[in-house]
């Protein structure tokens, strides 16, 4: 049996933050604002994981409420829904994310953020995809204000 699951998260870009994307510090003086790293396409990927299990979303199991998520990695709250996932008895077949930003450029950082999800994951590097683009400068992405990622997983069920 195979399970499909749809993730979507948006951050604003704030000054002197940190920004990460899929683990990955991309050297700027800007990034997502968040409770946690603000890990956009984590956030993504994780929302996708828990709907295919329809275990709700992340905020359900991270709540931004709660202290012990303050500036946490996204990378390790990645590792506990894949926990979560494989109690339910699933893996990862292949995944699928796509970074919306007018900025930063992530072409160069791509290849890390594939090899540190599939890591994760615990798939092999050919079962994840990591593409990055613009919305042309309109919106929120494209003025530069903000960052947007979708996420989609296949997910099999364990013999």
């Amino acid at each position: 049996m195979m399970r499909i699951g749809h993730g979507y998260d948006v951050h604003r870009y704030k000054e002197g933050r940190r920004c990460i994307f899929c683990g990955v510090e991309i050297p700027v003086d800007f990034g997502p604002d968040g409770h946690s790293d603000a890990d956009v396409a984590v956030h993504a990927l994780m929302d996708a994981l828990l709907g295919a299990v329809a275990l709700g979303d992340i905020g359900r199991h991270f709540p931004d409420n709660d202290s012990k998520y303050k500036n946490a990695d996204s990378m390790k709250l990645l590792d506990h829904v894949m926990e979560l996932v494989a109690e339910k008895g699933y893996s990862v077949g292949n995944v699928d994310i796509t970074v919306i930003a007018q900025k930063p450029r992530l072409a160069a950082y791509i290849p890390d953020m594939v090899k540190n999800l599939a890591a994760c994951l615990n798939v092999s590097e050919d079962r994840v995809n990591v593409k990055a683009t613009t919305e042309e400068k309109m919106g929120f992405t494209g003025s530069g204000e903000g960052v947007a990622a979708h996420a989609v997983v296949v997910l099999t069920k364990n013999e």
